[in-house]
């Protein structure tokens, strides 16, 4: 066995078996786990994913978040056993794969547009039913008889 093969051995013991499920621009909630002394905790870190980097088990990626008005970015390595899960808050439409521009905005132009429901139906080439129009009344009926600049 080369060192190559040893590594990619290594890898594959210690990759975790569920696959990613979020992307760059996603906000997403990370947790992690804490030990402090002999106490453990989960400490909950959510902000926007702004890059992803490496392949196999040493992909990582770098979330951002305002606090306090003070932006905090946190690398967060995919595979680590400390990270305990990662949920997805909302999607946000981007089209780079790096945000780092994200860094030099503030407030309401650091927002991310955030994906439609539609958009993704029509994404995964799912029909998407037309909306259905009210019935209308019939003439016998008093509604039909009734003019809109009556009303």
């Amino acid at each position: 066995m080369n060192k190559q093969e040893i590594l990619q051995y290594v890898d594959k013991k210690f990759q975790k078996q569920e696959p990613k499920s979020f992307k760059i621009g996603d906000t997403v909630r990370v947790h992690v786990r804490i030990t402090e002394g002999e106490t453990k905790r989960v400490q909950v870190f959510e902000g926007v994913v702004i890059s992803m980097k490496g392949h196999g088990g040493a992909r990582n990626f770098t979330a951002r978040k305002v606090s306090f008005g003070i932006g905090v970015e946190r690398c967060f390595p995919l595979n680590s056993p400390t990270l305990d899960k990662v949920e997805v808050v909302r999607s946000g439409h981007v089209r780079r794969a790096k945000l780092y521009y994200l860094r030099d905005r503030v407030g309401r132009s650091a927002r991310l547009e955030e994906k439609d429901a539609a958009d993704v139906l029509v994404a995964a080439n799912v029909p998407v039913a037309a909306p259905v129009a009210p019935p209308k009344p019939a003439a016998s009926s008093p509604e039909a008889l009734v003019t809109p600049e009556e009303k």
